[in-house]
């Protein structure tokens, strides 16, 4: 499938050493669009100044720490392509291989997409997953105000509203343990439970 692909990385403050490897990946590709954050805003900031800069007609959010396999995309798009939806959510519970999750996280994840669901009117079983397939044009008619993890229900909750055709499609997963880096914790669970409310009844 002929795609043009163009890459947009945000590095969100990060103090580990990639900023250092992106500018010299930049130096060797000056095809990358690759923008620094001096310090950590979070991932939705991140995002934000990663849609400013797009140029294509889809959106593939994908996080660096590749729990979510790049390999997925195709499906992601596929409806899309095929002109039967605006957003494609990545469900990690359709079938796909995963690792195994954390029990809490994953009763924590379906709380949060039930009561997304209750008040978008939507149908999803995975709310919270990283991989969100969308057209470009959506940018011009939603205005992302989240700075962190609260990302994930604002543009749900959003899409809903703007009555965008959704779908979801199975996706392979590979989740961090915290050892391995992952920081996710139960306060981004609760501060997802009011961005929900939030931006079911407010802008």
């Amino acid at each position: 499938m002929g795609l043009h692909k163009e890459i947009i990385i945000v590095d969100d403050g990060s103090t580990d050493g990639t900023r250092e490897t992106l500018k010299e990946m930049q130096r060797e590709d000056r095809t990358l669009k690759i923008f620094f954050h001096e310090k950590n805003l979070g991932k939705g900031a991140a995002l934000r100044t990663g849609f400013a800069k797009v140029t294509g007609q889809i959106i593939i959010i994908q996080d660096a720490d590749l729990e979510y396999d790049p390999q997925d995309y195709l499906k992601l798009i596929g409806p899309i392509l095929e002109g039967k939806a605006d957003v494609v959510f990545g469900s990690r519970f359709l079938g796909g291989p995963q690792r195994v999750f954390y029990f809490w996280h994953y009763i924590g994840n379906k709380f949060l997409t039930l009561v997304a669901n209750m008040l978008s009117g939507l149908n999803l079983n995975d709310m919270e997953t990283c991989y969100k397939a969308f057209r470009s044009s959506i940018l011009r008619q939603i205005e992302f105000k989240s700075n962190r993890f609260g990302f994930e229900p604002e543009f749900t909750m959003k899409v809903a509203k703007l009555g965008c055709r959704v779908y979801q499609v199975p996706i392979s997963y590979s989740g961090r343990t915290y050892e391995e880096g992952k920081k996710i914790t139960w306060r981004d669970g609760l501060a997802a439970l009011w961005q929900i409310l939030r931006f079911r009844f407010m802008n």
